[in-house]
């Protein structure tokens, strides 16, 4: 989570030790875990105050847009005023946002803690990251930038994995999963406040909240490349995580109400090893590999809606989870690497705009096309258009490798031959794919 370029990182105080270290990556975790969390209980909230699968979409995508927000206008924030001022008032933030999701009485009331919810996780995810970063251990080189890859997708996963067990097994889950999480919150915010601050106040605070796009030209032509494979892995994952548990019922209708959270968790259980797994292949070869996963993903999903197949769902899904951490993986890396240290994090804003408007907007197509025609018919259109999506980024990604093959760099013969989507060695660890948008001041 690089908010802060290289070579003009603010001064730091005295960073040391595993347990804020930890923290922080709990923190991240937590913040994630909470936003795949109302996910299992979707379908309780339509039947209780009959919402549409568009409703269902607008509350999902209210939080993409927040976040989206908040990172454009607070991802340096922590720069100027510090990490834990930053930190703390995220959690409250989101604290409150769980107590609006347990007292919610309708529509209004879950979009408006989706909404602080967006809010309280960019802040603080920019904020968290950062602090990772600020935390390096010169003995273990490259693990703040794992954890910033694999926390977020791993605290999705347990997100979604402990909402469905209590909607399982808990009394009262709409309360009892917001109530466990303002507990998990507020325990972090305490031991937070021991912590050691890890850089000095500096002035700039309010300026660097004005919003900030810089896409330069060699990050234009890699997201150009890479575009479509981006577009379709977070399209998947918003229908997915918004429309997955009525696209479940759809194909098993006699399945338990919580199998509808267990598909968005089988996609984020498979993406964060695979973000692990792929770290140190070539991020134009990962990408590709992403992208023909999503094919079949598509398929099986259209096949699981045709013949009632839960397995062929589920397996789906899997394919999915594979394809989104390797796409994000591998284009992400093509994208920042291919620019200077100075100007990576208005490259990083722009990538993720792309990432959030891609889950976001087509989640609300599905779900307007799902209230006006059903929901198979939302389903076939949303998986043909990933599909489609899926085979021009296999396309393009292909034809790029073919013609870098073809024409050697000129200075192929005094050093070994890299692609241009990555300058990382084989044992640099991924840059970290939860900074949904930060960017340089």
């Amino acid at each position: 989570m690089q908010s802060v370029p290289a070579g003009l990182a603010p001064p730091r105080t005295s960073p040391s030790g595993r347990l804020p270290f930890a923290l922080h990556t709990s923190i991240l975790m937590a913040l994630l875990a909470a936003s795949s969390a109302p996910t299992p209980l979707y379908p309780h909230y339509q039947a209780q105050w009959r919402l549409s699968s568009l409703d269902i979409t607008v509350v999902f995508s209210a939080y993409a847009l927040a976040l989206l927000i908040a990172l454009l206008t607070t991802g340096t924030l922590s720069d100027h005023v510090g990490r834990r001022p930053v930190l703390l008032g995220a959690l409250a933030v989101q604290a409150a946002s769980m107590s609006l999701f347990a007292t919610a009485g309708g529509l209004t009331t879950l979009i408006g803690a989706r909404v602080l919810q967006g809010i309280a996780t960019g802040a603080a995810t920019s904020a968290a990251g950062a602090a990772l970063l600020d935390l390096e251990d010169p003995a273990r080189p490259g693990r703040p930038a794992l954890a910033n890859s694999i926390a977020p997708v791993t605290g999705m996963a347990a997100g979604v994995l402990a909402a469905t067990l209590m909607v399982r097994f808990a009394p009262v889950p709409t309360i009892t999963v917001y109530a466990v999480l303002i507990a998990v919150f507020a325990a972090q915010a305490i031991a937070l406040v021991s912590t050691t601050e890890t850089v000095r106040r500096r002035p700039g605070a309010l300026r660097s909240t004005r919003p900030h796009l810089a896409l330069p030209p060699t990050a234009a032509h890699a997201l150009l490349i890479n575009g479509a494979g981006v577009v379709a892995v977070w399209a998947l994952g918003g229908f997915y995580s918004s429309l997955g548990p009525g696209f479940t019922r759809l194909i098993s209708p006699g399945a338990p109400a919580y199998a509808g959270g267990m598909v968005f968790f089988t996609l984020t259980a498979v993406a964060a090893p695979t973000v692990y797994l792929t770290r140190r292949m070539r991020a134009d070869v990962c990408a590709l590999l992403g992208s023909c996963a999503v094919i079949p993903a598509a398929v099986l999903s259209l096949g699981a809606l045709h013949l009632a197949g839960p397995v062929l769902l589920f397996a789906g899904a899997a394919l999915a989870g594979f394809g989104f951490g390797a796409v994000s993986q591998g284009a992400l890396r093509a994208v920042v690497d291919s620019v200077p240290a100075r100007e990576k994090g208005g490259t990083l804003a722009s990538y993720h705009v792309l990432s959030y408007l891609a889950m976001s907007l087509p989640a609300i197509a599905a779900g307007a096309l799902a209230a006006g025609f059903g929901l198979r018919a939302a389903a076939l259109a949303h998986a043909g258009c990933v599909a489609v999506l899926a085979t021009v980024a296999v396309a393009t990604l292909t034809a790029t490798l073919r013609s870098r093959r073809r024409t050697p760099s000129p200075d192929a013969h005094s050093r070994p031959a890299t692609s241009n989507c990555t300058s990382a060695s084989p044992d640099t660890p991924a840059p970290d794919i939860s900074v949904l948008a930060t960017h340089d001041r």
